[in-house]
């Protein structure tokens, strides 16, 4: 069964957050001068409420599931998740978001526990820019190290995402960029969105997929690749000399809100049928209510089938940077 919402939007992919702490202090997410309030354990779904949540969503056609946080490698006992999700009929991919700052030691249990694979945050490879934006003052290198681990435990392809934001990292990106251009690992240029309230974000500080193009142009031939799939968020390219696949993230300056195929589970045992969404969809209660399977199902089609959002084709039209939205480190990028 395939359930559509409002704007005949299929739900396919489903980002599910397992913690909301984090380690870094990235200025984009979780600002290290801002006081936050983190779930207690007890306040997070358990592994098997999530399990029975995700089974719900394969059955209403999501065939993809991304693990995220926070730091989802703060989650103790992750790869027993990983494992459980990977045993649910119907599940083609799982993948997982992280800074890569635990991944050396975790990389392959996580891979022999069912993940395909991994996707780094990581804005620059400037050792001292790095400590700057991820906030804390800690060693670059020990990312590096975890991707190479992940690398050799099979966790390919491997993507780096990157936010760029003007007079922050923007002129040290061709230097990302041919970095991992050389290991062919594939990177994804975001461009920095106003998520949550915390980041003081302003239009003034994006800078365009457009511009970083034609800065790769300028010292790369490239070539544009079709879209791999419907809801592919990513516009691609690669690389003329050796094929490496590499992108924008553009949802300032070219929503696809048309194309969102995308729920977010949150920590706490919300849905979220927008990354910028302000309120979310209860799941938890009704799950430590004893509710029965058909009814968390009812809950899960409805809140999917009511959905139309549009927040960034509408960003421009109104003042909605301002609106009260969800934290990032909730539900996930």
């Amino acid at each position: 069964m395939e359930t559509k919402d409002k704007l005949n939007r299929p739900i396919q992919d489903l980002r599910i957050s397992v913690i909301d702490t984090c380690n870094f202090r990235c200025t984009y997410c979780m600002p290290a001068d801002r006081i936050y309030n983190f779930l207690e354990p007890e306040e997070r779904l358990t592994f098997s409420e999530i399990e029975k949540i995700a089974k719900i969503f394969v059955e209403q056609g999501v065939r993809k599931f991304r693990i995220t946080g926070g730091e989802p490698l703060l989650r103790r006992n992750l790869a027993e998740l990983i494992d459980r999700l990977s045993r649910i009929n119907g599940v083609q991919d799982i993948s997982l978001t992280t800074n890569g700052y635990l991944l050396k030691d975790q990389a392959k249990d996580l891979k022999d526990a069912g993940l395909n694979r991994i996707t780094i945050s990581l804005d620059t490879i400037d050792p001292l820019l790095f400590q700057t934006m991820s906030g804390r003052n800690i060693r670059l290198q020990k990312v590096l190290d975890g991707i190479e681990e992940a690398h050799k435990a099979g966790l390919n392809p491997i993507k780096i995402n990157a936010v760029v934001q003007k007079k922050v990292n923007c002129f040290k990106i061709l230097d990302l960029a041919n970095y991992f251009k050389e290991r062919g690992y594939i990177v994804r240029f975001i461009e920095f969105m106003d998520v949550g309230n915390q980041n003081n974000w302003d239009m003034q500080h994006v800078v365009s997929s457009k511009h970083l193009l034609e800065k790769i142009q300028a010292q790369h031939q490239v070539e544009a690749l079709e879209p791999a799939y419907f809801g592919e968020v990513a516009s691609r390219y690669r690389y003329l000399d050796n094929g490496v696949e590499f992108g924008f993230i553009s949802s300032v300056t070219q929503p696809f809100c048309g194309s969102c195929t995308r729920a977010r589970l949150s920590t706490d045992g919300k849905i979220y049928t927008c990354l910028f969404a302000s309120q979310g969809t209860d799941l938890k209660t009704l799950l430590r209510a004893k509710a029965s399977p058909e009814e968390l199902r009812k809950r899960i089609i409805s809140t999917w089938a009511n959905r139309q959002d549009q927040y960034s084709e509408l960003r421009k039209q109104t003042d909605k940077s301002k609106e009260h939205k969800v934290e990032m480190f909730h539900i996930g990028g």
